[in-house]
């Protein structure tokens, strides 16, 4: 690769690295990031870099979040801790994965065509709204596997399997879920004829996933088993869930379109594509994660705001590509017509239809115009649309002052000390994770706690069993909680004085 092409390359990564970065700062330092997820994750690596069990108290007392999700590659965080010990180098390390993924997806699309159809594929991948949407969302384990799954599609293009299967290994320490993505990575290789890679990830799937949910997580799970089981429209139980899936695919596939939000999380993923990754085996990678969003229960993983996305946006396009591959070098998928007038190509005396030549022509705009097309979307997105595309706060200066909300927020949590066992609001937890013992209202042991911010203004203060303001109020009068400040913009920060319990300043000391 020319030297040229390396530096436009690194210059598509760095501008889209520097507006992500830019938009999660400010959403930092605007008191929109919040403890559900970014506080969580924090907690975890930070446990970590202290050579510690990734004990979270924003989920409750003495609760090892290994007992919630498996995903034991966040310790690969933890030496970003001993370089700068802040909530926000999750986000910097998620930025670098996510823009990492621009080089696979580079070298699939170089392959397939030449240097243009790459670099805009990569430029569209990075403004594309999954990765806004996890960026807006801060920090989630997810993030790691956004550029495995594309390294992997690169491996099989270069026919080194043995590679996919390393990286499909990998890929099962990211979460508990990716044992089902490896089936889906089997089946690829099998496509391909890789019979023996195909067969070990097809074990390696099935036995990493039994692992996770049957072994990892319950020993660790105050319930003592996984508690994820949200698919209800199918079954009470997994095996109930596939005999419905077997016996009544119909009714399956209702489900995957009987919401609105469904119908739009469709139409994102693949009318900007043209549909086309659907005529691509590539596509199947994406299935696992995708269905399982679509026949889950809760509404809000329907949605196109959260961070589940972003591992479906290379795959995705690299399906779509990977169909313009086979219509520009093989026009598999062009229909001849074998009655159109036949001519003479000059160049060579063979007789070819004017109906080849057309196709041909337009086939060869096909590599520019389908990344171009993306990116031309993810631009427009980014400008008018702020649903979808959140960087269009950045890029139109909406958040770039601090509202008075967020200084309130600000005053508050100057308000508690170091050290000291604390239950704040969700878009608080963030900002005291660094030097307390912080959960959320309701999650710490009641005998240990300190000082509350409470947010009168919310519906409801967050957590797995959340408490609305009214019962956080109730709970604070009874526990013989005194006001230091009231009413701030809705906040409201409490303080009882009692002795430090032990744990409270220790949880951040080695």
């Amino acid at each position: 690769m020319p030297l040229r092409h390396k530096v436009h390359l690194g210059l598509v990564m760095a501008a889209g690295s520097l507006l992500a970065l830019i938009h999660s700062l400010l959403r930092f330092r605007n008191f929109e990031a919040k403890g559900y997820d970014l506080g969580i994750f924090d907690q975890a690596v930070r446990q970590y870099a202290l050579f510690k069990a990734p004990i979270v108290p924003i989920k409750g007392e003495d609760f090892h979040l290994l007992g919630d999700h498996f995903h034991p590659i966040l310790v690969l965080f933890a030496p970003l801790y001993w370089i700068w010990d802040d909530p926000r180098m999750l986000n910097i390390g998620m930025i670098g994965l996510l823009a990492s993924t621009a080089i696979p997806v580079y070298l699939v699309v170089r392959g397939w065509f030449s240097h243009v159809p790459a670099l805009l594929s990569a430029a569209a991948l990075l403004l594309w709204w999954p990765f806004q949407a996890i960026v807006n969302w801060d920090f989630h384990e997810i993030a790691f596997g956004v550029p495995i799954i594309a390294w992997i599609i690169w491996a099989i293009e270069r026919r080194r399997m043995w590679w996919a299967v390393g990286l499909s290994v990998v890929l099962l320490a990211v979460r508990e879920d990716m044992g089902v993505t490896l089936l889906a990575i089997a089946l690829i290789l099998a496509i391909r004829r890789a019979w023996l890679p195909a067969a070990i990830t097809a074990g390696l799937g099935i036995f990493g996933y039994w692992l996770a949910v049957e072994t990892v997580i319950p020993h660790f799970s105050p319930a003592g088993e996984f508690v994820y089981w949200q698919y209800t429209s199918l079954g009470p139980s997994a095996g109930a869930a596939l005999l419905f899936i077997i016996t009544q695919p119909w009714n399956a596939v209702v489900v995957l379109f009987d919401h609105s939000l469904k119908v739009s999380l469709w139409l994102l993923h693949f009318a900007p594509l043209l549909f086309l990754p659907f005529l691509s085996p590539y596509v199947l990678l994406g299935a696992p994660i995708l269905l399982s969003r679509l026949f889950n229960d809760r509404l809000n993983v329907w949605s196109p705001v959260y961070q589940y996305d972003a591992i479906l946006a290379p795959i995705f396009l690299l399906a779509a590509m990977d169909v313009i591959r086979r219509l520009v070098h093989q026009g598999v998928l062009i229909p001849r017509v074998p009655w159109a007038r036949r001519r003479t190509d000059r160049s060579s005396g063979d007789a070819v239809s004017e109906a080849e030549v057309g196709a041909s022509g337009i086939r060869g705009h096909l590599p520019v115009a389908i990344p171009a097309l993306l990116l031309a979307c993810g631009v427009v997105g980014s400008l008018l649309f702020p649903q979808v595309f959140p960087y269009q706060r950045t890029l139109t200066g909406h958040n770039w002052s601090m509202y008075e909300r967020a200084q309130a927020h600000e005053r508050a949590v100057e308000m508690i000390p170091d050290g000291v066992c604390v239950e704040a609001a969700d878009t608080a937890v963030p900002h005291l994770v660094d030097r307390t013992y912080v959960g959320l209202n309701g999650t710490t042991a009641e005998e240990d706690l300190q000082w509350l911010i409470i947010d009168e203004r919310a519906a409801e203060l967050g957590g797995s069993h959340p408490l609305t303001p009214e019962e956080a109020f109730q709970r604070a009068e009874r526990l013989g909680f005194e006001p230091v400040s009231e009413d701030d913009m809705g906040l409201w920060v409490l303080r009882r004085d009692i002795p430090t319990a032990e744990k409270c300043g220790d949880y951040l000391s080695r």
